[in-house]
């Protein structure tokens, strides 16, 4: 263990010293990013920080390639020269694209080759744990092998988008790689293990680099850099799955892991998980599946209201929990573990969503009070109306009284006074009334007299 610990600081300390210079040679040639729409800094930075991180990993191996305990792990196999070879081409590669920022598809296209050159080296996948152990064919080996490296480069690269974010989850993903292989390799005669040396290795560059990536960040990694730790934890749990022998290893030791073949999804889910949610936006958009947005999960946690620093720790802390929550297995009883696992949740849970929460209750207050005094608005209005309604039909029903009791009046005369058309004035009425009846008299007295004058 001391040994791997060694190894972690030679290359964590080689690339903290590199890096500088690494920074003043990315000035020079002009690979500095521009700040872009989709981009979190205000500045233009430096990039290739990848090289320094290549430098580191480079130099811990030579100096364990003359380890005794390790040593041998060189010269009984190739597979750590044809890894180095790997991941000096995969950084160029991305030096490449800090530099000319190289279309997707090309990118894609070296990244495959680099891939199928490894593992025709020989660092391949040689047994599938499907239950239990099963031996695949060359071919289907290195088809599984290169779809693996690849996708791993991408995850990585997709999630680089904070200081200190993507270097951070790699290296908590090397911890726990480098603890299960520890693990497996004492069931071997010797405890030296080329995964658990990539492991730590791995983990040192990226602390080493983190001193100088944090946020905010002197220099960045760029494609040089991520693309380089996707490609070497992946090397690590390729190496790591290709030592396990099929006769001599019983399923028992693995499957509390949930198998070796998943183990790069696992410590590389959060990146494997806005990979596969970046493609999928993308593409039902009509857009390339390359296509650069602010839609990546570090964007939405700045959108929730989390300062870059928080928002790298507390992605750290989910990539930590599900690393280290499948292999805590080995150590702890699964109902325990699953007990650990939901608490951690439920805290992290409260953690990412307190700023949204801390913003929007005063908001949702404010909306609510708002609410209610419109209702109460419209309460006073509604019985202000109702008032005016009731004050208009008493009004109308007093008058409606008024023209009743005036109609019952004129009934009433009308009833004694057959000749009467009208009683609005009782002495008027009274007047007439005498008027007509001498004229009735002296019509009768004509008409008798009338009569007489007839009958002489």
């Amino acid at each position: 263990m001391r040994v791997y610990l060694f190894i972690a600081a030679i290359a964590g300390g080689a690339t903290w010293l590199v890096t500088p210079l690494i920074r003043h040679v990315a000035i020079r040639i002009g690979a500095v990013g521009e700040v872009r729409s989709r981009d979190v800094h205000t500045v233009p930075t430096p990039r290739m920080g990848g090289v320094a991180m290549m430098v580191g990993y480079v130099v811990a191996m030579l100096f364990a390639s003359h380890l005794p305990f390790i040593s041998g792990l060189f010269a009984a196999s190739n597979q750590a020269w044809v890894i180095l070879g790997g991941a000096v081409l995969i950084c160029l590669l991305g030096v490449a694209d800090d530099l000319w920022d190289l279309d997707w598809m090309l990118k894609l296209g070296g990244q495959l080759l680099i891939s199928v050159l490894v593992s025709w080296g020989g660092v391949q996948i040689i047994s599938l744990p499907l239950g239990s152990l099963v031996t695949a064919s060359p071919s289907l080996s290195m088809a599984i092998t290169a779809f693996l490296i690849v996708a791993s480069i991408n995850a990585v690269n997709f999630v680089d988008g904070l200081d200190g974010l993507a270097s951070g989850i790699v290296a908590i993903g090397g911890i726990a790689f480098a603890v299960y292989s520890y693990i497996i390799a004492r069931t071997s005669p010797s405890y030296a293990s080329m995964a658990t040396l990539i492991d730590v290795a791995l983990v040192g560059i990226c602390v080493g680099f983190i001193l100088h990536n944090w946020h905010p960040a002197k220099l960045f990694m760029g494609d040089s850099g991520s693309m380089l730790l996707g490609y070497l934890i992946t090397c690590a749990s390729i190496v790591m799955t290709g030592r396990l022998d099929p006769v001599s290893i019983h399923t028992s030791i693995y499957l509390p892991v949930f198998m070796p073949i998943l183990l790069p999804i696992l410590v590389l889910f959060l990146p494997v998980l806005d990979m596969l949610l970046a493609v999928v936006r993308r593409v039902s958009h009509g857009q390339s599946p390359m296509h650069p947005d602010r839609m990546h999960l570090h964007h939405r946690m700045l959108k929730i209201g989390h300062s870059v620093q928080s928002a790298v720790l507390i992605l750290w802390g989910w990539a930590a929990l599900i690393a280290f929550g499948s292999i805590m297995i080995l150590f702890f009883e699964a109902e325990y573990v699953a007990i650990g696992f939901v608490i951690a949740c439920i805290a992290l849970t409260i953690v990412t969503l307190y700023p949204y929460y801390r913003r929007r209750i005063p908001e949702i207050r404010a909306e609510n009070a708002a609410l209610a005094a419109a209702k109460r608005r419209e309460h006073a209005h509604h019985a202000q109306s109702q008032e005016a309604k009731a004050e208009i039909d008493a009004s109308m029903a007093a008058r409606q009284t008024r023209n009743e009791e005036g109609h019952v009046g004129s009934v009433t005369w009308d009833s004694r006074q057959p000749d009467s058309l009208t009683s609005d004035s009782p002495g008027r009425d009274a007047t007439s009334h005498r008027h007509a009846r001498d004229d009735f008299d002296d019509d009768a007295r004509h008409g008798n007299h009338d009569d007489t004058v007839k009958q002489d």
